[in-house]
């Protein structure tokens, strides 16, 4: 593998209770990298994360760069915030150093908020609680499955500078699913759009015009690009 690539998936397919979720999906990620993967509902975007960790069965490669260290960050996960303990104790769950917990919350935003309950934390401060999480044992590659799902504008916005606040510091690559196009065109490198089959690959201004996003989404999509 070139010293650059962190990830190289060849020909995957993934078939499951005999539906055929993805076919012949082939994409490379360099290290540092932002890759986005959009696309309609029941595309296979989810499976394709869950796939890369090794939760599902598939033909195909998938390569990850030996001795990787990979983070994940689910869609959502609803039961946890009924449990009755605190950011803190969420942390120590994790058996790492104090300080280390410490040093977490800070780059998270959370140190004012460690003592406060899980259940009553806003859905912006539940995320940036489930992305310090993945962060916990230092990894070199974050995964996100829509992570600003039902999150307000506000919110939105705070998760995702954050993300590339932490991307920056520690060099981190990242594989995220959204269908927000104006995140994609301010932090993503690189971009599929999956509905079971790669329907186009690249540079978001190269590749997400309204025709591709047409032949994606099978309807004319209105969207405009935000310039920073």
């Amino acid at each position: 593998m070139k010293e650059n690539i962190i990830l190289k998936v060849k020909n995957l397919s993934v078939e499951l209770q005999g539906e055929k979720i993805l076919q012949n999906l082939s994409f490379e990620v360099r290290e540092g990298e932002v890759l986005t993967i959009l696309g309609p509902n029941g595309a296979g975007k989810t499976v394709l994360l869950k796939t890369l960790l090794g939760i599902f069965p598939y033909k195909g490669e998938i390569i990850w760069r030996k001795g990787v260290k990979i983070g994940y960050v689910p869609q959502r996960l609803p039961f946890i915030k009924n449990v009755p303990m605190t950011i803190e104790d969420f942390f120590r769950l994790k058996d790492i150093p104090e300080k280390d917990i410490r040093n977490i919350l800070k780059e998270i935003g959370l140190v004012e908020s460690s003592k406060k309950e899980i259940g009553k934390l806003s859905s912006g401060q539940f995320q940036r609680t489930l992305i310090g999480w993945a962060l916990a044992k230092n990894p070199q590659v974050l995964l996100f499955d829509e992570p600003v799902t039902g999150i307000d504008i506000k919110g939105e916005r705070t998760v995702y500078s954050l993300l590339d606040k932490l991307r920056k510091e520690r060099n981190l690559t990242i594989l995220l699913v959204t269908h927000d196009l104006s995140v994609i065109y301010k932090f993503s490198d690189f971009v599929i759009c999956l509905n079971k089959v790669s329907v186009c690959q690249g540079k978001p201004k190269e590749i997400l015009t309204p025709q591709s996003l047409q032949k994606l989404y099978g309807q004319e999509v209105k969207f405009y690009q935000h310039i920073h």
